[in-house]
């Protein structure tokens, strides 16, 4: 009996040594951002900033105040800004559609087109 006990015990033991233990934890990705909150950036490298109906538009060499405004989400992927350009003195209203969660592509009451990508 004594042989019996001791062999379970040595094969509990065995058993357990070959349980793995959990690997590393992956941290899930960060949420992808909604709608057009947060910085974006043009071709040229002038940063946008989108946050709680504020829109601005700064240098990004001296920070310098571009443009600042307003902006409405018309629907998911459709956002109106009303903006003034600091430098030229006028207003301005721009559609921006939301092609992807990191590209707006927008067209100005002008007619002029332009893209913007989310800054991550």
């Amino acid at each position: 009996m004594k042989i019996k006990g001791a062999l379970a015990v040595v094969a509990a033991a065995m058993l357990t040594a070959c349980v793995s233990s959990p690997g590393p934890r992956i941290a899930p990705p960060p949420p992808q951002p909604q709608g057009v909150e947060g910085s974006w950036v043009d071709p040229n490298g002038i940063v946008s900033t989108f946050q709680g109906g504020t829109f601005n538009t700064r240098a990004t060499d001296t920070n310098a105040l571009l443009a600042s405004g307003t902006y409405t989400n018309v629907s998911p992927t459709l956002v109106e800004i009303n903006m003034t350009s600091i430098v030229r003195q006028t207003q301005s209203r721009v559609n921006c559609a939301m092609v992807s969660p990191s590209q707006l592509n927008c067209t100005a009451d002008s007619g002029s087109q332009f893209s913007l990508t989310r800054r991550i």
